[in-house]
């Protein structure tokens, strides 16, 4: 199925939330238009934003009408909508078994290697050690489990490798290094080598002050 006219996409091209919606359209072939939010201006707390998304985030998309908020609730509605089952699998344990993954996206990902860019690419106040630490279990993890096959959720790509891809593949930029970590090297590469694929923006050191 394919959307009847370009889905309008709100993001910023820093954000790896951002990225992973349009990752994941990409992936699926759907024409889509982008509309940058310039996050460090605050477009993301304007009245117009806030009509969309009352959490003032990105991404949110716009499918003819229709607005979906959150990385994770794109994912799963476009899977549903446009994707076959592959993407997200309708059966129990395939289902559960991508949940596990979103959820680690929302937690492990998101205050590790996430919360790490952030202190290290844009100055925040984070507790950078913790970020770190949490980031090293994390990969430790996934590199066993990436030793036993190609992708997180099973035997092919689902919307589980799309959430976790984008900030484990800035995880350099959290001073974070991926070097001991070859297998989740190898599913990078995989998901790199996609048909539509597009990759996220890398982002120079910081200033010093």
């Amino acid at each position: 199925m394919q959307a009847s006219a370009p889905i309008k996409l709100y993001r910023s091209v820093i954000s790896g939330h951002a990225h992973r919606a349009e990752l994941f359209l990409s992936l699926l072939g759907l024409p889509y238009a982008a509309i940058d939010i310039d996050l460090r201006a605050g477009q993301q707390k304007s009245p117009e934003f806030l009509s969309l998304n009352p959490f003032g985030q990105v991404p949110v998309i716009d499918d003819n009408g229709t607005v979906i908020a959150d990385s994770t609730g794109i994912l799963v509605y476009l899977a549903l909508k446009y994707a076959d089952a592959r993407w997200l699998p309708r059966d129990p344990i395939g289902a559960a078994n991508v949940q596990r993954w979103l959820s680690v996206a929302a937690g492990d990902i998101a205050f590790g290697p996430a919360t790490a860019r952030m202190g290290s690419r844009f100055g925040m106040a984070v507790d950078m050690s913790g970020a770190r630490s949490r980031a090293e279990r994390l990969f430790a993890v996934m590199e066993k489990e990436l030793q036993a096959r190609a992708w997180l959720a099973g035997a092919h790509p689902t919307i589980a490798d799309v959430a976790a891809y984008s900030y484990i593949a800035r995880a350099p930029e959290g001073d974070i290094s991926l070097a001991p970590y070859p297998s989740m090297r190898a599913w990078l590469a995989r998901i790199e080598g996609l048909p539509g694929f597009v990759p996220m923006i890398e982002l120079p050191p910081a200033k010093a002050a």
